[in-house]
């Protein structure tokens, strides 16, 4: 692979706790992420953030806002990343495994106990946010209520 590509993760919170999945059958296998993916030529950020967590959740999300962004190497997979995190509420946070091809699991954690190890971009973003002083759930409300 010779360009980086474009990818959407979301961030979802409910009662202190962020929903990951244990990923499979993918890049970051056996490591911890929120829901993602590509982002599909002509889509806006907020359409793909949407599409993505319903079709891996079969959560529908409201009031989608832009967040932080990573750039990440993947480096046994030969691969590169420009990953943009979309922060959203959701109308129910009721996760369900509906790509269970890619995840083994949907779970609410909470945020000062993350389980490990945490996919790349992911950690990118947690290790971002430790380095200047802000916590996940100060991200999430700054950028909700913004």
């Amino acid at each position: 692979m010779t360009q980086p590509l474009i990818g959407v993760g979301i961030i979802i919170i409910n009662d202190n706790k962020i929903l990951l999945g244990k990923r499979k059958n993918a890049h970051g296998s056996g490591s911890w992420g929120p829901p993602g993916g590509h982002l599909e030529f002509g889509e806006s950020l907020e359409d793909c953030a949407a599409r993505e967590v319903y079709e891996e959740t079969g959560i529908q999300l409201m009031n989608i806002k832009r967040g932080p962004y990573t750039n990440d190497i993947f480096v046994h997979e030969k691969k590169h990343y420009v990953t943009i995190y979309m922060l959203g509420t959701a109308i129910s946070y009721d996760a369900k495994l509906q790509e269970s091809d890619k995840c083994e699991e949907w779970r609410w954690f909470e945020c000062d106990n993350l389980p490990e190890p945490l996919f790349l971009t992911f950690d990118s973003i947690i290790k971002q946010l430790s380095a200047q002083n802000i916590h996940l759930l100060q991200l999430f409300e700054n950028i909700i209520h913004s």
